[in-house]
Parts: C-alpha cells; sequence; structure tokens
C-alpha cells in the first residue's frame, strides 16, 4: 500500500493502522529525511519492519514520473491522503497550475493514472483519495481552474481541489471497473493538524472535532476493511456513506454535493487532468 503524505498528520495513523494490521506500507513523502524519522519509529511501535519512504512531490509532475518510474510490484491500495489547505496568495506549480489544484488533485491523478498497472496486477486494489467539507464551497471551475482570470481566493481554489478528488473516485469507477479496482472519497473530518497553518487554526467547535486517529479511520476503512469489499464511487463521513446534499446549509457543512459524484462531470475532469499532465 502507498499512503501520500503519510508522515504527517492523519497520514500517520492511517499509515500506522495500516502497517497494525500486517500491510506494507509506502510513505510517498515531499521530505523523505524527515518522513524516514517517522517510519522508524512506526516501525518500532508496530513491530512491522515493512515501512518504506520514497520521495514524492505531488505538485511536481516530473517528480511524480520519477515515483512511478521506480515502482515495479502490485499496488493493492493506495490512499490519496497528502493535501494543502487555503494558500492565502496564490502560487503556481512547476508547471504553472494553481498549487492546491496541482497539489491535492492534479498530482494525485497523474499518480493514479501512472500506477494504474500495478493496481490491475493487485487484482482488487483500491484507490481512496481523502477531501474534505470544503467540497460543499465550490465545484471545479472548468474555464478557468488555475485563477489566471477569476480573482484568487483560498477557500474556492481549496473547495475546487476537493471536489476534484471526489470527481477522481467516479472517474476511476467509470474507467477501471473491468479492472477490478474499486475507488472511493472521504471526509476525513475537522482534526487539527499542520493544515491549518493558513487559516490560524481550527474553527470547528470542540464537540465536531476528531483526533488524528479517529480521522484516519474512513481512510482505513476504505483501504482494508472486508465491510466495504466492491463498493465504488461512493463519499464516506464518520464510516458511512454520506449523504448527498442539492445546497449547502448556514450550520456547519455536512454531506456531499451533488456535483461531486456528477458522472458526467467526473468524465469531464478526467479528461481535462489527462491533457493537463500530457502538457
Amino acid at each position: 500500500m502507498i499512503v501520500t503524505g503519510g508522515a504527517s498528520g492523519i497520514g500517520i495513523e492511517t499509515t500506522r493502522a495500516l502497517a497494525l494490521a500486517g500491510a506494507e506500507v509506502t510513505i510517498a513523502a515531499r521530505r523523505p529525511d524527515a518522513a524516514e524519522e517517522v517510519a522508524s519509529m512506526l516501525r518500532r511501535e508496530t513491530g512491522n519492519p515493512a515501512i518504506s519512504v520514497r520521495a514524492l512531490n505531488l505538485c511536481d509532475l516530473q517528480s511524480v514520473r520519477s515515483f512511478v518510474e521506480t515502482w515495479d510490484r502490485p499496488l493493492h491500495a493506495l490512499i490519496n491522503n497528502a493535501g494543502i489547505m487555503a494558500l492565502p496568495e496564490l502560487q503556481r506549480s512547476s508547471q504553472g497550475y494553481e498549487m492546491q489544484f496541482a497539489t491535492n488533485y492534479l498530482g494525485h491523478f497523474a499518480l493514479t493514472v501512472g500506477l494504474h498497472p500495478y493496481l490491475a496486477k493487485a487484482q482488487g486494489a483500491r484507490v481512496v483519495s481523502v477531501s474534505s467539507t470544503g467540497s460543499l464551497f465550490g465545484p471545479v471551475f472548468w474555464d478557468d481552474p488555475h485563477f489566471r482570470f477569476i480573482p484568487y481566493n483560498p477557500l474556492l481554489a481549496y473547495a475546487q481541489s476537493k471536489t476534484a478528488c471526489i470527481l477522481l473516485s467516479i472517474g476511476i469507477t467509470q474507467h477501471w471497473s473491468d479492472d477490478g479496482i474499486v475507488s472511493n472519497a472521504l471526509n476525513p473530518g475537522a482534526i487539527a493538524t499542520n493544515l491549518q497553518r493558513h487559516t490560524g487554526g481550527l474553527k470547528t467547535p470542540e464537540n465536531r472535532r476528531k483526533t488524528p486517529a479517529q480521522g484516519a479511520s474512513t481512510s482505513v476503512l476504505l483501504a482494508a476493511s472486508p465491510l466495504v469489499e466492491g463498493v465504488t464511487g461512493r463519499y464516506f463521513d464518520n464510516c458511512n456513506e454520506a449523504q448527498v446534499v442539492q445546497g449547502r446549509s448556514d450550520g456547519i457543512p455536512d454531506g456531499v454535493a451533488s456535483y461531486a459524484l456528477d458522472q458526467s462531470n467526473a468524465m469531464r475532469l478526467w479528461e481535462l487532468a489527462g491533457k493537463l499532465v500530457k502538457e
């Protein structure tokens, strides 16, 4: 199994749980030296020596390509966990794409597509994409996903990227079901991690917050549990399928927007992402 961002935040707990269950886990990390320290700790804690680290910078498609080119064995689960949130100023990736879209979605798309042969070889692989209730704040901005004309807004850029993560799972279901590959997306919940460093910290009321381990639980369920065998193209929250909503309420965001599960949106985004990766 591969966990992107598996050495920080809920990624650590995802890696720990999978390792405790006996999985061979590769942590894909932007800072491999720091990730190796975490991997060493987890090897001691879990008693599982099969936790390794590989370098991966999701916002650089050359780095993604290098990662894919050095992978050489069947892959039973890919957990697209890494992400960034609400960058206060507009930043662009090495390829010139808006940074949150490039990191949270496009890098994971390129990684997933590149690893497709190895997912297919596993005969029953699972792809898990970590999204957010932030997806309820905006769809994909088809005509200007990189904010070249639309005035940049940190939350809207984050929302777009997390909606795209959900649509990735729908696209995988559309394209790869004949390969036995299933894919689902999830909301981990409100967890205080470095993810909120640009937002002044977590704003969610105390009684609605989760620990990192609780936040990782839905990722682990979708990656490894027999309870969801064969389930695909769904969005989960609190280890259950989330309710589809047609509009966001004035209260605490909940559920999944219908546009994030739309079949035509998923097909359109798959084609768009394929062109961007080729460029």
